[in-house]
């Protein structure tokens, strides 16, 4: 197991869920973010868990900039997971922000990790680099031609990483994990299962893009965490999914979210979205091999619990970062 961890991104929704689990087991936290959780309601909600505990520690920083190295010092292992993410958001006119975030901060990270000779970094990855798999599942052999900008970019994050792991002054190994569509408490609101979820409880209507038959690899939050941390202790590099190897359309997550809240879903017809792949489905053979990794929670019982924690929640603005 590590002792000191740095985690990028940190007060998003994984970082949060990732820097408490870390903390849980007794390791030493740097958690790193260009939001404040002093200052930013999001950022404080996600690391309200965390904040004030022995062994954790905050450094507010944008990674694409330079002099914030020194926080890697003493560290063995970086969590990368800073992105800003979202398919439909990255074309056109913020695609300058996605580059900056996605690449270029990666960049950073891992020539400053590199020159620091941390010995392991894990960096988080997308399903969205797979693009149209026509509902087949994914193996990570699967040829790689993201459908949007956001997709490419984290793409463009795998490779950068993995060249900086194989140069001949490196002591650094990379696995890039490829999360497929990651949900629970504190998920962005966003993404599909928590705009369901708050749709039946008397929020905005949901966005329907397209006919609704479009399905995903819904994986729960705590089964990613289990992922990332057992990457951290292993030595595997390359890419490796993350995913419950189930799918579901969007049309099911409306029906278990209309019998978990007794409650019917309202939407609002929209038209499909270029980027938005049909299908994705893990294959996670590679994880449960290397890792000894196999997720645990079902949709249903990943849907309770984050219905559960929304009934206890005030509205908050829209998280902008992964």
């Amino acid at each position: 197991m590590p002792s000191r961890v740095v985690v990028t991104g940190a007060a998003g929704f994984i970082g949060g869920h990732v820097a408490r689990r870390l903390i849980a087991e007794g390791m030493e936290v740097c958690a790193v973010d260009r939001r404040d959780p002093e200052h930013d309601l999001v950022a404080g909600r996600n690391l309200s868990e965390v904040l004030g505990k022995p062994g954790f520690s905050f450094q507010c920083v944008d990674l694409a900039d330079r002099g914030w190295e020194s926080v890697l010092r003493g560290t063995d292992t970086v969590i990368h997971l800073a992105a800003l993410p979202g398919v439909r958001p990255s074309w056109g006119a913020r695609f300058d922000e996605y580059a900056t975030c996605n690449v270029i901060a990666t960049q950073r990270v891992m020539d400053a990790s590199v020159t620091a000779r941390i010995p392991r970094i894990i960096v988080a990855s997308s399903s969205s680099v797979y693009g149209r798999t026509d509902g087949h599942p994914s193996p990570e052999t699967t040829p790689t031609r993201p459908l949007s900008p956001y997709g490419a970019t984290k793409l463009a994050t795998e490779a950068i990483a993995l060249a900086y792991a194989q140069r001949h002054d490196s002591v650094t190994s990379v696995a890039a994990l490829r999360y497929f569509t990651v949900y629970g408490p504190r998920q962005r609101n966003d993404m599909l299962i928590g705009r369901a979820l708050s749709a039946a409880l008397g929020g905005a209507p949901l966005p329907l893009y397209g006919n609704g038959e479009q399905s995903r690899d819904f994986t729960y939050i705590d089964d990613v965490v289990e992922a990332t941390l057992a990457a951290t202790c292993s030595r595997v590099s390359g890419a490796v999914n993350v995913g419950a190897g189930t799918a579901t359309s969007v049309r099911e997550v409306l029906r278990v979210a209309e019998q978990l809240t007794g409650c019917r879903v309202p939407t609002k017809p929209m038209s499909a979205v270029d980027g938005d792949t049909p299908a994705t489905l893990a294959d996670s053979a590679r994880a449960h091999g290397v890792l000894a990794w196999r997720p645990r929670v079902d949709l249903v019982t990943g849907m309770r619990r984050h219905l559960a924690w929304l009934q206890t929640q005030s509205v908050v603005p829209a998280d902008a970062t992964a």
